[in-house]
């Protein structure tokens, strides 16, 4: 194997680990290993002038994230972060941002959307919040509803607590970064071809060549064609390339030039009703008997064959970094990136005016309106410059680890309206037999839509005060100057919209025209005791801040809405202390949490006058533990667990039982996986999934269930290498046929089910 050499740290065995057993089932989460780096080489530029070398050993996260501005090893961060490497999530046969984010307890997509108005791609919630807008690759925001496939990815980065002095505007509980495979010095080529239930067929393959001294090519593809277990006429369809160029990687100057693209043209899942799970009574008082009746066969598609949701996603980044010496070293990062959406969903309200009943004694005979087709034709594009200076300097016996620099960014927004034809609408669809093989509807683009332009720039510092050993100091600060910009146009009479007057029905109108600029001051301040070398104890407090049209780029003139300009931006603080371990050789990373995020500016109406105010107050606080990499050299884990309290502080309930808990957030949550290797080449493994009790939100449906169920899933893996350059592996999620709600909508008339017993088997070549 060739020498690999690295500037930030020295390369460990596999490090950190997570570790915890069930009824019998050992698990764990995001583990680490030096060797990623090494074997790898995406990294290998941000290394001390160490050089390693060694055998490929499985690895499940990593030893630091990728981003210049954490300075230290993830043993030395005084923040949660989980790292999941693309060792794991392959293992797991996962193929998207949301599978691989099920590695992480409480993360996911609990929500379905607003009455008609479905949620798409990675509507990811965490902490109870949603940090969909907050999702980056390499550092850079990538806006847009869509799904994002993990083809390309070496890993992902899950940064919990208030992530705005990393990253400017983001959700007021975290962050997703997404790290990118680079080409690296050593001739390797990969390809996985994978078939599984509901005619699941994919490939995917990694290709990296050596060209001469110091510079690779590296080329990644995807295609797949795949139907969802469980799911009737619901397809995932995608194919992708990715190609990658480096050069100077054996010198102090190192230039990386990638490029993406991939297409989607799925068929989205507009969920199924919610008639017969447990809480569901009727939203007719007049008619009990749909209180009674029985629940829908889970894989019923109440959508049409016309039902599209066609992405297409492009860019393209140019890195450099340039060494100085080993103590000082420079990263700029140039991109280009836009994605393109076109979706059109059927979706349905089971409200009493919706749910036809010819005869009540039989269901079969019963109907509901497809009356909701939802559009989405929007393309978000952002273009960014980031520089970043990175110094290790000794003064007075201190050693600063600095880390400051410069991003100056531009987004855009661009929407097109839709909207049905000459009053055509979808047939109403037998609730318990549905017919997507229909006509009717006709829509096209109405001339409305909006237009909207984000401009930041932003300054930050970052410093780690090594006192000795023992003690260390790090804060952060940044300053972000925006302006927004925001147009729209409306069809009159809608909702939110000027009324039509004198015009007639359907015609275009100016919506809103509004701008905000102002500048955030987001910072975070830490300390860390190590009582011994393997462990260390800290203690964190941090702000972050969303300002109006910060998550969308979209203002609004709605008095209620928090992109309306006139609102102060929302802010969150996070106290959290916790303390972390590397066990087993430096090859397993044990951490524990206690954290408090209050999130104020929320708006309030006044009881008496009815003004809307900037008084309300959320809160979350709770316990997150969590265990990644190693217990042996065979026995690889991952696993997290966690309680969260959630709490509306000031304001009105948000949840469907009146509670003041927070909406699609599990009061628990514990994932885990674990794998054992045996010498003849079989490795054997699983894991377990728990998602507690969830609300969901507020409005003025009738008869919905308030609250999902808690639920258990079991997963299992076997693969057998025949050679070093062939494993077979199979996949079976959901074992035990677990019957569960994955998600719910606000009004509670809509759910995902949770996917069924499924199988993948996978041929992993390497050549």
């Amino acid at each position: 194997m060739a020498y690999i050499k690295s500037r930030k740290h020295a390369l460990a065995a596999p490090t950190l680990g997570a570790a915890t057993l069930l009824t019998g089932l050992a698990i764990a989460a995001p583990g680490v290993a030096a060797e990623a780096d090494a074997a790898d080489g995406s990294r290998a530029a941000r290394l001390d002038q160490v050089e390693v070398r060694g055998e490929r050993v499985k690895l499940y996260g990593a030893e630091e994230v990728d981003s210049p501005k954490f300075s230290q090893p993830l043993l030395d961060t005084t923040q949660t972060i989980s790292v999941i490497g693309k060792d794991l999530f392959n293992e797991q046969g996962a193929t998207t941002l949301t599978e691989a984010l099920r590695n992480s307890p409480g993360v996911g997509t609990f929500y379905v959307g607003e009455n008609g108005n479905t949620t798409t791609g990675d509507a990811i919630y965490m902490r109870g919040f949603d940090s969909s807008s907050s999702i980056y690759v390499d550092g850079v925001r990538d806006a847009g509803s869509i799904s994002r496939d993990v083809f390309n990815l070496e890993q992902v980065e899950v940064a919990k607590g208030p992530a705005g002095t990393d990253y400017g505007r983001t959700a007021p509980t975290g962050a997703i970064n997404l790290v990118t495979k680079q080409p690296f010095l050593r001739d390797a080529s990969q390809a996985l071809l994978s078939v599984g239930t509901d005619d699941e067929r994919r490939v995917a393959a990694d290709f990296n060549k050596t060209l001469n001294a110091g510079a690779a090519f590296r080329l990644n593809l995807v295609a797949q064609d795949s139907g969802v277990p469980g799911r009737d006429e619901v397809e995932n369809a995608r194919w992708g390339v990715a190609p990658s160029l480096a050069f100077g990687l054996d010198g102090a100057t190192q230039v990386y030039l990638n490029l993406l693209h991939v297409d989607q043209d799925n068929v989205p899942d507009g969920g199924v009703p919610t008639i017969g799970l447990p809480g569901y009574s009727t939203p007719d008082p007049l008619r009990p008997e749909i209180g009674t009746a029985p629940r829908v066969d889970e894989e019923n598609f109440y959508g049409t064959t016309a039902d599209h949701d066609d992405v297409t996603a492009d860019m393209a980044t140019v890195r450099v970094e340039h060494a100085f010496s080993d103590d000082a070293w420079l990263r700029n990062t140039t991109r280009w990136g836009r994605n393109e959406q076109d979706y059109m969903l059927t979706a349905f309200m089971g409200g009493a005016g919706n749910l036809v009943t010819p005869d009540l004694a039989d269901p079969s005979t019963w109907t509901i309106t497809r009356n909701l087709p939802t559009y989405k034709d929007q393309t978000n594009t952002i273009l960014t410059n980031q520089t970043n200076l990175s110094v290790h300097v000794d003064a007075g016996g201190i050693r600063h680890d600095i880390s400051t620099g410069l991003e100056l960014t531009r987004e855009e927004l661009e929407t097109h309206g839709q909207s049905a034809l000459n009053g055509s609408a979808w047939p109403d669809a037998n609730l318990y037999d549905p017919d997507p093989d229909v006509t009717g509807l006709e829509w096209s683009r109405n001339g409305a839509g909006s237009e909207g332009e984000t401009r930041t720039a932003a300054l930050y510092l970052f410093d780690t005060l090594t006192f000795s050993e023992r003690w260390e100091v790090n804060g952060g600060v940044r300053v972000d100057r925006y302006e927004t910009e925001y147009a729209s146009s409306v069809v009159c009479g809608g909702r939110g919209a000027p009324p039509c007057g004198d015009l007639p029905a359907g015609s275009i109108v100016p919506g809103v025209d509004a701008e905000d600029d102002d500048t955030l001051f987001n910072w975070k301040l830490g300390a860390l005791y190590k009582p011994a070398a393997n462990g260390s104890i800290y203690a964190n407090y941090a702000i972050s801040q969303q300002p109006p049209g910060g998550s969308s780029l979209e203002l609004s003139s709605s008095a209620n809405n928090l992109n309306n300009p006139v609102f102060d931006p929302q802010k969150a603080k996070t106290a959290e202390i916790g303390t972390k371990w590397n066990l087993s050789g430096d090859d397993l990373l044990l951490t524990a949490a206690l954290y408090d995020t209050r999130v104020t500016n929320e708006i309030v109406q006044d009881p008496i006058d009815l003004t809307y105010y900037q008084n309300g107050e959320k809160r979350v606080r709770g316990v997150e533990l969590g265990a990644v990499g190693r217990i042996t050299e065979a026995w690889s884990v991952s696993a997290g667990f966690t309680v969260m309290d959630t709490e509306v502080v000031e304001g009105a309930d948000v949840t469907a039982d009146g509670s003041s808990d927070l909406t699609y957030t599990p009061d628990r949550a514990f994932t885990a996986w674990t794998t054992y290797a045996f010498a003849n080449g079989f490795t054997i493994g699983g894991g377990a999934r728990y998602s507690g009790e969830m609300k969901r939100g507020s409005d003025g449906a009738v008869g919905t269930p308030a609250y999902t169920e808690d639920y258990w899933v079991f997963d299992a893996v076997a693969s057998y290498a025949f050679n070093p350059n062939l494993e077979l592996r199979l996949n079976v999620d959901n074992l035990f046929d677990e019957d569960y709600v994955a998600a719910i909508n606000k009004s509670g008339y809509r759910y995902t089910p949770g996917q069924p017993r499924s199988a993948l088997l996978t041929a992993n070549i390497h050549f």
